[in-house]
């Protein structure tokens, strides 16, 4: 998926995404994006590790990207998240948010977020359902 109009558009402000460090990435696939963010001081824990709200809105932001690509014109906003955190992620670390669409309809999309590691390891499972908004 292209996500360059909306990448263009979340970067040019400040904003959460752009607070934690969020990068997004388009892919070849039309049901897909990705994003990445460094695990640093603006997205950790006081212990030194990934929090699990920086994973959830990591996640949350992909998806809203995703749903912006594919509905240009609306305003697409999360009105669901739900995940699992499996492993935790060291301050220095990058981790990689892999989004796929499962469900498209004209007011809501779901999607299936996995966020992983630089070994590629499982840190955590989310579904996010977006309400769009057509104006």
């Amino acid at each position: 998926m292209n996500i360059d109009r909306i990448k263009d558009i979340v970067e040019s402000t400040p904003n959460l995404s752009t607070v934690l460090g969020m990068e997004f990435i388009s892919t070849p696939e039309d049901d897909t994006c990705m994003a990445r963010m460094k695990v640093d001081e603006r997205n950790r824990q006081p212990f030194g590790f990934l929090s699990g709200g920086a994973s959830l809105a990591l996640a949350e932001n992909v998806a809203g990207v995703g749903s912006s690509a594919l509905c240009p014109g609306c305003a697409c906003v999360g009105i669901e998240v739900s995940g699992s955190h499996v492993k935790a992620v060291s301050e220095g670390d990058t981790v990689t948010a892999f989004a796929r669409l499962s469900h498209r309809g004209t007011t809501l999309h779901v999607w299936n977020v996995e966020i992983r590691n630089t070994t590629g390891e499982l840190i955590s499972s989310v579904r996010v359902t977006n309400y769009v908004i057509r104006h």
